[in-house]
């Protein structure tokens, strides 16, 4: 504004061409002659009116929203800004802030966001339960740097077998009650379907991939005891030579651990078996839990079926399509350095 009007000393040509009123620029003017040219680029300060919230009394609320509301007496566990503003009000004076008596629950909504306190959500963290977390953990990553090592050298001449193993249950046999209407140009660009639908039941995948070559190992059963478990190690004992060592990375299931389990692998030869069992919510260590997301991504997705036969048919299906191109999974996440 400044350098416009020295070139067209005229407030209203130079609020035309900037696009402020004349008394803006006129107020710009004064300014610079008053206090000079450089205290003429920002606004002069205003009286306004002063604050009336103290830090103590801010600092109160800020108490009060780290709290729960159930721990003052309110049915609610968390506190919803009207309800603290509603609080605040009735209980500032006898705190010692009376400047907070009127407090209404936009204030509340300013404080607490220019202190980046969220009291209305919750965000979810997991405990660690296990102490021997970072020993199971290393010993996990152990047997990945022993796979990567084995794959060095000639898969095909060694005679250990690494599974990493895992049940998906729950799978649901979910079927339509109407046909899927297919994409029209024009019209609607995706599949169309009705709401409801038709419960088949559940099935649960067990499944385990060799680290080495990628073989997928799997059946698909009603459920996931002791005995679908040991029918799979079954599987597992017909897959491969005699003289091999098959170890599994897996969880601590019941499934897995229960006295049917240990007595068949007990009875099995020695070494045949071997069992490495990832730490106590620690299942993200398990390659396999990978193979199961990508699965429930892309073939599960949207999956409508008439029977749990068929859901079954479908899930072997895909299996047996991955097993005729097997992708190697690897863990590749600073391994050496944590192993």
């Amino acid at each position: 504004m400044l350098l416009a009007y020295r070139t067209d000393p005229s407030a209203y040509a130079v609020g035309a061409v900037i696009g402020v009123t004349h008394q803006t620029v006129q107020r710009c003017l004064n300014r610079a002659v008053r206090f000079g040219v450089m205290a003429a680029l920002d606004d002069s300060p205003r009286p306004g009116k002063a604050a009336e919230i103290t830090d103590e009394a801010r600092a109160w609320l800020i108490s009060l929203a780290c709290r729960k509301a159930k721990e003052l007496g309110y049915p609610h566990e968390l506190w919803t800004t009207r309800l603290l503003a509603c609080h605040v009000r009735a209980h500032a004076a006898a705190a010692g802030h009376p400047c907070l008596g009127n407090l209404v629950q936009g204030t509340v909504c300013k404080i607490l966001a220019r202190h980046e306190v969220k009291q209305h959500k919750v965000r979810y963290y997991l405990e660690r339960r296990d102490e021997a977390f970072e020993a199971k953990m290393a010993e996990v990553l152990c047997v990945y740097r022993e796979v990567a090592v084995l794959r060095e050298s000639e898969p095909n001449d060694t005679n250990v077998a690494i599974i990493s193993y895992d049940e998906k249950p729950g799978i649901q046999a979910i079927g339509n009650t109407a046909p899927d209407l297919p994409p029209r140009p024009g019209s609607h660009a995706s599949f169309a379907r009705d709401h409801e639908y038709k419960r088949h039941g559940t099935l649960s995948l067990l499944a385990g991939i060799d680290l080495l070559n990628g073989h997928v190992h799997a059946c698909v059963e009603e459920r996931h005891r002791s005995r679908e478990f040991i029918g799979l190690l079954k599987r597992l004992d017909d897959a491969y030579p005699a003289d091999t060592a098959i170890k599994l990375i897996l969880d601590n299931h019941s499934a897995h651990i229960s006295k049917e389990t240990t007595a068949w692998v007990a009875a099995q030869p020695p070494g045949r078996f071997t069992f490495v069992f990832t730490p106590k919510h620690g299942s993200w260590l398990n390659l396999v839990e990978g193979f199961f997301s990508k699965m429930a991504r892309s073939m599960l997705r949207h999956i409508r079926v008439a029977s749990k036969a068929e859901l079954k048919a479908r899930i072997l299906a895909y299996l047996d399509d991955l097993n005729r191109h097997p992708v190697v999974h690897t863990w590749t996440y600073k391994i050496a350095e944590a192993a």
